[in-house]
């Protein structure tokens, strides 16, 4: 995906508010060992791409100026109330160094898997994002979960479950157990002849 900005000079709540007033929303590029530079970009394309999952996930084009970046977003704060982009902060990506980023996990199968043909399971998606870490090139925009093998001796599905995209790996900080998906079923045990 590609945003256009335009590099600024004057800074500071003021200059902020005037950018604002003029329908463009201030930011700040930074990373890769370049220094920061602060950004304003048109804000209606911009509210209308920060609405796609794929821009939070994704490596974007930023282009400044006429020359290109490659960049993920990091940070944007909204209005209280209005429909309005306040500041954006986007990240420089260095082509060989990894990156985390916390990517979109999309489900499947729920419905069609035993926990709810058979019984009714109740299922429960814990968590909508994961965190992984690989090359910039390797990003996936999604992971897919499938729950079809939800059952009633298999009832959870965890980060250690996932068939992950080559080179894409977690980090190892406590993930790997975190539950994703939770299915559950009105006497299990009952169902299951006792045994769990």
């Amino acid at each position: 995906m590609k945003v256009v900005a335009t590099s600024r000079t004057e800074q500071g709540s003021g200059a902020s508010r005037r950018l604002r007033r003029a329908g463009q929303v201030p930011g700040i590029v930074y990373g890769a060992e370049a220094e920061a530079k602060a950004i304003s970009i048109e804000h209606n394309p911009l509210w209308h791409a920060i609405q796609k999952e794929k821009f939070h996930s994704s490596i974007l084009d930023l282009e400044i100026d006429g020359k290109a970046e490659k960049v993920l977003l990091r940070d944007f704060q909204n209005h209280p109330y209005k429909p309005q982009i306040l500041h954006i902060d986007f990240q420089r990506v260095d082509p060989k160094q990894k990156i985390h980023m916390a990517v979109p996990l999309h489900y499947s199968g729920h419905l069609e898997s035993p926990a709810v043909k058979l019984y009714q399971g109740q299922v429960t998606f814990v968590a909508n994002q994961v965190e992984v870490e690989c090359l910039p090139k390797d990003l996936p925009e999604f992971i897919a979960v499938d729950c079809s093998v939800l059952d009633i001796t298999k009832r959870n599905i965890h980060v250690s479950d996932l068939t992950l995209p080559e080179g894409v790996g977690i980090p190892a900080h406590g993930q790997a157990d975190l539950s994703l998906v939770t299915v559950k079923i009105k006497n299990a045990a009952a169902k299951a002849g006792g045994d769990e």
